[in-house]
């Protein structure tokens, strides 16, 4: 029934979406990477922590397109998350130097990190939702009355 097949296509249509926004996120920090490679600690660059950036979220987007199940929301929330997180936190806040992570504080707003915000928020919320929803029907829990 056509019913039964509205949850499924709503959840490949969320996962397109969130995987839309990593593409995003990575295209962006691949384009900002060589403009950061100045800024490094004696460990890593920026520039290399985008590039890893980059990395995990085509990894995790592969994941939410590919497996689509829970733990690949779970992946997409820490990559997207946790890219959303430094992105605001150094925006905001003069931490410097943390361990082996180079002084990123970076206080203005520009379109590409305006996009790339943009971009790990609603992958981020979407995978948080399909964390809570069910991915496929079998997960579904029927009701008995």
């Amino acid at each position: 029934p056509v019913q039964s097949r509205a949850p499924q296509a709503c959840a490949i249509l969320l996962r397109l979406v969130c995987a839309g926004g990593l593409a995003l996120d990575a295209r962006i920090h691949l384009k900002l990477a060589p403009a950061y490679d100045a800024i490094k600690s004696s460990v890593v660059s920026q520039g290399d922590l985008f590039r890893i950036e980059a990395g995990l979220a085509i990894a995790s987007a592969l994941l939410i397109l590919l497996i689509g199940k829970k733990i690949a929301a779970l992946v997409v929330v820490a990559v997207a998350g946790g890219g959303l997180t430094a992105l605001v936190l150094y925006r905001y806040f003069d931490i410097g130097a943390v361990g082996p992570l180079p002084p990123m504080y970076e206080p203005v707003w520009y379109p590409d990190k305006v996009n790339a915000c943009i971009a790990q928020s609603v992958s981020t919320f979407i995978a948080i939702g399909l964390l809570f929803a069910p991915i496929r029907s079998s997960d579904r829990v029927e009701s008995s009355a």
